[in-house]
């Protein structure tokens, strides 16, 4: 229903707007048939889920919704319109009843980074005041980088939530606020990190930040429903044989702003709000048809 209803939304705007003419008719319809294909086509999973061939386990309560591989690579590349990662995302966790399209959607990609085993002792030392400055201003210098690219440029503005992290688990969240140019609200950041034998597990939270209360109620429900399996997690840890990543919690936090700024790691999380500003775009309007996007940058 709420596909269909998305449906008739968008062929009203594009014809109460003037949108449509008529020697793009038949191709604008083949396009939103095609888009909202891709939405029906989504496989929505509950109950217990292996990532990563048993690297993990997910227990996906009724609240919640989960798409795979595929579907998350659908959802953020082909329907939000944001670029291909190197990787597909493992999933995706969506809250039950909503999808891409729903205009109060949010969701949490969850990602596996194999660095190797990161060190936690510097977990209490760090101060995070500090370190918001560094990824301040780090940020900004790459905002460059990123408009040459055909980027919009980025403002840190602050933590939503300073960086908690639980020793007891290996759990670590935090939450960033950010500003994109051109974009009259603010995105939420909303990071969670699981510490594990051979490296992290990364869930990420693409949301508005007025859904900031939301997400953070939600937080220990979403914690609780992953985790490494037996072998692969933080107390597995073999110094004899595996890897130790090069960086620590502050650097894991920093999201690769610090010493390993040229690493891609810092570029996905500038990549996550990239991804959270085109989706509200995109909903804003029920407009993901390319042939809208190319009327609104020819006018």
């Amino acid at each position: 229903m709420k596909i269909k209803l998305a449906a008739l939304l968008f062929t009203g705007f594009l014809a109460a707007t003037g949108f449509v003419r008529a020697e793009d008719d038949t191709n604008q319809i083949a396009q939103l048939k095609q888009f909202m294909q891709l939405v029906k086509n989504l496989k929505y999973q509950q109950g217990e889920i292996e990532l990563r061939g048993g690297l993990a386990k997910l227990t996906v309560p009724k609240e919640f919704n989960f798409l795979g591989p595929d579907d998350a690579e659908t959802v953020l590349v082909k329907l939000w319109g944001n670029p291909p990662s190197d990787e597909k995302p493992l999933g995706l966790l969506i809250p039950a009843g909503m999808t891409p399209i729903s205009s109060n959607c949010w969701v949490v990609t969850i990602d596996y980074n194999e660095d190797g085993y990161v060190k936690d002792d510097d977990a209490g030392k760090i101060n995070y005041d500090d370190l918001l400055k560094k990824m301040q201003k780090g940020i900004a210098a790459n905002n460059k980088a990123r408009q040459e690219q055909g980027y919009p440029a980025i403002t840190l503005l602050g933590w939503a939530a300073p960086p908690h992290y639980d020793a007891a688990t290996h759990k670590l969240y935090w939450a960033k606020s950010l500003k994109f140019e051109g974009e009259s609200g603010e995105t939420l950041n909303y990071s969670i990190r699981m510490l594990g034998r051979k490296g992290v597990l990364e869930l990420n939270a693409i949301a508005s930040v007025n859904q900031f209360a939301e997400i953070d109620a939600q937080t220990p429900q979403i914690l609780g429903m992953v985790d490494f399996k037996e072998g692969s997690r933080y107390a597995d840890f073999d110094p004899k044989v595996d890897k130790v990543a090069k960086y620590g919690i502050a650097t894991l936090v920093a999201g690769g702003a610090l010493a390993l700024a040229a690493k891609a790691g810092f570029f996905k999380v500038l990549l996550v709000g990239l991804l959270a500003a085109k989706k509200f775009i995109i909903i804003g309007l029920i407009a993901v048809v390319a042939v809208v996007r190319k009327f609104f940058k020819r006018n």
